[in-house]
């Protein structure tokens, strides 16, 4: 090894201050093997298993991922070539090194944290009691078996997705919510798979997933959309022409969501086909966010810009910071097009600065996968978009239950003049 790769050897692998890209780069060509065809060095993806980017270490750097087509700087791709030049003069090869990188990490107020932990999972039943009980069945005409009450009928199912147990295990949660007086009615818990799968539900649910996100209202203005997957047991069957063979994978449910980057709180959701564009959602998400928040910012990745966005969320009377893709032009003299295209060519470092707030999103999906799950249970196309419904509104209000300890604020979800949600379809009845 030569002397100059010695030094940034232990200079990267010992010294905390040095920035996780390079510490990455470090591990890319430790771990991996890095090939020069040409001049091209061909670096594998550390995330995307087969993936391979096209980099140039020589008078002008350039890699083909998206950290250098945003930030125009010399990325962990750049880095880990430029190593691996400097060890073996463009051969490839591969060495074994201990010392992982260490991740940034943040401050955390343990005491409020472990105190909104330990207290979770009780204050979570009487908060989604209140917020079901702004729930309102109108009046049933006639004589007959009674209908089921909605606020019963949400609770049940959403606590039941919060506790992630199978449904004859949920009985005893099911029985001590109904002995603390979270529900007027203790049913059946394998009754509650049934609701799951009723098509009324799931916009009352999207409802309720807006209503439990006022309360932090005062405090979000710069939100983030996207899109994740969530996982299913059903798989399906193509013909591939290319190849000629036949062809299977699992199919899942794509959720489009928007949230707060201060708190990560969901503001608006929508559950569409699994291969829904991203871009066409945009509008819908900002318009539902902007109903009951102020918009100052609207960070975005690149497969959010298009005219019509940045126009929507200046209309709010906000910015929305989206990066432009490689063929992107200014467009028209005097719009918004323009204004933020040439922002982000001349001022790309504080472009980026509030571009990468984005990274809130991809956060909050982790944070909802991590605690109820990447996948869902049910079978039929309509449970599984309620079942993942459920998973976000049980994180907003569990963000709700941390923001009231640590921020101070008061969990009211519905208002003092006793707005109430009447849904306008209510099939259920009683077993």
């Amino acid at each position: 090894m030569s002397t100059i790769l010695r030094e940034k050897h232990q200079m990267i692998c010992w010294d905390e201050r040095m920035e996780l890209r390079e510490l990455k780069a470090l591990e890319i060509a430790a771990r991996c093997h890095l090939k020069c065809q040409d001049g091209t060095w061909i670096v594998p993806s550390q995330t995307s298993p087969g993936k391979t980017y096209l980099v140039n270490i020589w008078a002008s750097p350039t890699c083909t991922c998206d950290d250098f087509q945003t930030t125009a700087k010399p990325c962990k791709h750049i880095l880990a070539a430029r190593i691996a030049f400097e060890r073996d003069g463009g051969k490839s090869s591969a060495i074994v090194v201990d010392t992982e990188p260490k991740r940034k990490t943040y401050k955390q107020n343990w005491p409020l944290y472990n105190r909104a932990q330990q207290t979770e999972k009780n204050r979570f039943q009487e908060l989604l009691a209140e917020l079901c009980r702004g729930l309102v069945d109108p009046p049933q005409p006639g004589v007959g078996r009674r209908r089921m009450k909605l606020a019963d009928v949400i609770f049940s199912i959403v606590f039941k997705v919060y506790t992630s147990v199978s449904s004859r295990r949920f009985a005893c949660d099911l029985q001590e919510a109904f002995d603390r007086g979270h529900i007027s009615h203790c049913m059946n818990s394998v009754q509650v798979c049934i609701f799951l799968e009723k098509e009324d539900i799931t916009p009352i649910l999207k409802e309720l997933i807006v209503r439990s996100s006022l309360p932090l209202k005062a405090i979000e203005t710069t939100f983030a959309p996207d899109s994740t997957g969530f996982s299913t047991s059903r798989f399906h069957r193509w013909f591939d022409e290319k190849y000629g063979c036949n062809r299977s994978g699992k199919v899942f449910v794509k959720a489009h969501a928007i949230c707060g980057v201060q708190t990560n709180i969901i503001t608006g959701i929508d559950i569409l086909d699994q291969y829904s564009p991203d871009c066409p959602q945009f509008a819908g998400l900002v318009n539902k966010t902007a109903e009951n928040f102020k918009i100052d910012r609207v960070c975005a990745d690149k497969a959010y810009v298009d005219h019509g966005n940045l126009d929507l969320v200046e209309k709010h009377g906000g910015t929305a910071y989206i990066p432009f893709k490689a063929n992107s032009v200014p467009g028209a003299a005097g719009s918004v097009w323009e204004k933020m295209h040439h922002y982000y060519q001349f001022r790309r470092e504080e472009f980026n600065a509030h571009y990468h707030q984005r990274s809130n999103i991809e956060s909050t999906f982790s944070m909802v996968k991590a605690k109820f799950g990447d996948h869902v249970r049910s079978r039929t196309d309509t449970a599984m978009k309620n079942e993942v419904l459920c998973k976000f509104l049980c994180h907003n209000i569990v963000v709700v239950h941390q923001s009231a300890i640590e921020l101070g604020i008061e969990p009211v979800f519905w208002p003092e003049n006793g707005t109430e949600l009447y849904p306008s379809v209510l099939p259920f009845t009683r077993a």
